[in-house]
């Protein structure tokens, strides 16, 4: 949208339509090479190789029967660890072998499965999670929420909050409704189906009818008018918002817009991830399994907590701790270790990131979850089980 022009749900809308080619090319698996439809849950990986990996490395990345990463380490023993979530889990940016399940795999001599999925809420992920887990079956679950996954479970067409790429069309999904102020939630399809129904993303008509009501767009269109100086195209939008999730606002300002869309954004987001764990607790209780949630963090998120303290998710994690579910939190994780160096912030996160982690970035997250993980699992991995047969070690004389 072009600065100073008021932006409307409308035009909005029409600025982010799909051509038909477009979805000719991605359903036909000739473009958008990130990702291939998938009715269920909007989409899925594809294999590839990409330029993204650590010193402008191409990344080779496989995917097997069921759309999960390939297993390398100890792929032929019974596998009793799944992980799921979004890039994090699967490790966008890092090669099969570099990943933290392979870096686990290999420590503790048995598989881990990874049925990540890049781009994908948290909502997406627990639906895979009972797809998965009722065909390839696991005693403890990894599941990975990353900072931005509570938002994308509001996200109905992703691509009304992010801007599609060459990589990537930016799909519909399936996705939750939530009401602050009543304190429900509602669960929602993919609003495209069918392949067929993809096409239906090139027809204005359609597209307004079926999202001019989203919270989302309504959120993005008034931070659009708040910064190109219009903030009174939004204002009535966001107050009848703000009075629906009951959360008061006062807006005077593109400013006051602004900040009062970000929070009623944030508070959204954090709360519909309540919900989902709840759920995923009850099937885990149902189903006999065992838990363990890791919260992961881009590195700018890292970064605002290292020098300021700054963490707005904690909301989220005082929900996790008032459940007593057990948990790693990599933003502790980094911050302790990080009090180790005499680095700057910058210097300490480039040696774990490219964008998502390099591969060791992966090896510090497999080392944060694994004495937690060998607590939990039962009996233990061979490395931590009977040592009676085991050679002590070997005293070297120096020289």
């Amino acid at each position: 949208m072009e600065n100073n022009q008021p932006v409307t749900p409308e035009s909005y809308l029409r600025s982010i339509l799909y051509n038909q080619q477009e979805v000719d090319d991605w359903l036909a698996e000739k473009a958008f090479p990130f990702a291939k439809y998938s009715s269920e849950f909007g989409w899925l990986l594809r294999s590839g190789r990409f330029l993204d990996g650590v010193d402008n490395s191409i990344c080779t990345y496989n995917y097997g029967e069921f759309g999960e990463r390939i297993l390398l380490n100890y792929a032929d023993r019974p596998c009793r660890i799944n992980t799921y979530g979004d890039s994090f889990t699967q490790c966008h940016q890092v090669n099969d072998a570099e990943t933290w399940q392979e870096v686990l795999a290999a420590h503790l001599q048995e598989p881990v499965s990874n049925f990540g999925v890049g781009g994908w809420s948290v909502y997406q992920a627990y639906l895979r999670m009972l797809k998965e887990e009722e065909r390839n079956p696991a005693e403890l679950i990894l599941f990975n929420i990353y900072e931005d996954d509570h938002f994308r479970n509001l996200d109905a067409w992703r691509n009304i909050r992010v801007r599609k790429h060459n990589l990537f069309i930016e799909p519909t999904l399936p996705h939750l409704k939530v009401n602050l102020k009543e304190g429900t939630f509602s669960e929602h399809a993919n609003p495209c189906p069918t392949p067929e129904s993809v096409y239906r993303l090139t027809d204005f008509d359609w597209v307004y009818e079926t999202f001019k009501d989203s919270f989302v767009l309504k959120i993005i269109v008034a931070h659009l008018n708040a910064e190109s100086g219009n903030p009174t195209q939004a204002f009535a939008d966001i107050l009848q918002l703000a009075t629906t999730h009951g959360v008061v606002s006062r807006i005077d300002s593109g400013e006051a817009l602004d900040r009062a869309a970000s929070d009623l954004h944030r508070k959204a987001a954090y709360f519909s991830s309540r919900p989902i764990i709840d759920k995923i607790e009850a099937h885990a209780e149902e189903h006999s399994k065992k838990m363990l949630y890791i919260l992961s963090y881009p590195a700018q998120y890292m970064a605002r907590y290292l020098e300021n303290g700054v963490r707005p998710d904690q909301i989220f994690v005082d929900y996790l701790r008032q459940k007593n579910l057990p948990y790693i939190d990599l933003l502790k994780a980094h911050e302790k270790e990080f009090a180790q160096f005499n680095l700057s912030v910058k210097e300490y996160l480039e040696r774990y990131y490219i964008g998502h982690y390099n591969p060791r970035g992966n090896f510090f997250c497999a080392s944060a979850i694994r004495p937690k993980l060998i607590e939990m699992l039962d009996p233990k991995p061979l490395p931590y089980g009977d040592k009676s047969g085991a050679h002590r070690k070997i005293k070297r004389k120096n020289g």
